[in-house]
């Protein structure tokens, strides 16, 4: 018997979201799932500075040379310690930072770069974190012009029972 043909993935640019919280360090796993299983794909890793924080961290600090680049190397840091290590060789990444609010920010990039996939992560249930995160994964989820994956850090971090 024959099997039907496996359709195409238009799976080419997988567009990565990352706060650097539990729950998004554990969405990595998905995202890069989705681009190892599709020889050609990208994957695109991006970090949105708050734009009240970096006003605020901006003027706050304003007497301290080079802050905004010693932020910058702290994040990249942050970025090649948390993920950098589990990316594959051979897999194509692509690293951005911007300033800005959250969503807005998330939903242009995906555009500009053309995005067939968002990862996100999100915390736990609760008012506290819908604040914190689920008002943003809330707002990509209806405004995203691709399909958009959201993990939910409870499953991410379930274990599978002993067989």
């Amino acid at each position: 018997m024959n099997s039907p043909a496996t359709p195409e993935s238009r799976l080419r640019r997988v567009l990565f979201c990352t706060d650097f919280s539990e729950s998004a360090d554990a969405a990595f796993d998905y995202a890069l799932d989705a681009v190892v299983r599709r020889p050609g794909a990208a994957l695109h890793l991006l970090h949105v500075v708050h734009e009240a924080d970096a006003q605020f961290w901006r003027s706050y600090l304003a007497e301290v040379e080079d802050v905004e680049q010693q932020g910058r190397q702290i994040i990249e840091r942050k970025i090649r310690d948390t993920y950098l290590n589990r990316v594959p060789i051979g897999v194509a990444l692509q690293i951005e930072v911007r300033d800005g609010p959250g969503a807005e920010t998330i939903l242009a990039f995906a555009a500009e770069i053309q995005a067939d996939l968002v990862v996100i992560g999100r915390h736990g249930h609760g008012r506290l974190s819908k604040t914190l995160f689920g008002g943003v994964a809330e707002k990509i989820v209806r405004k995203a012009r691709c399909p958009v994956l959201v993990v939910p850090l409870e499953y991410a971090t379930k274990t599978e029972p002993a067989a």
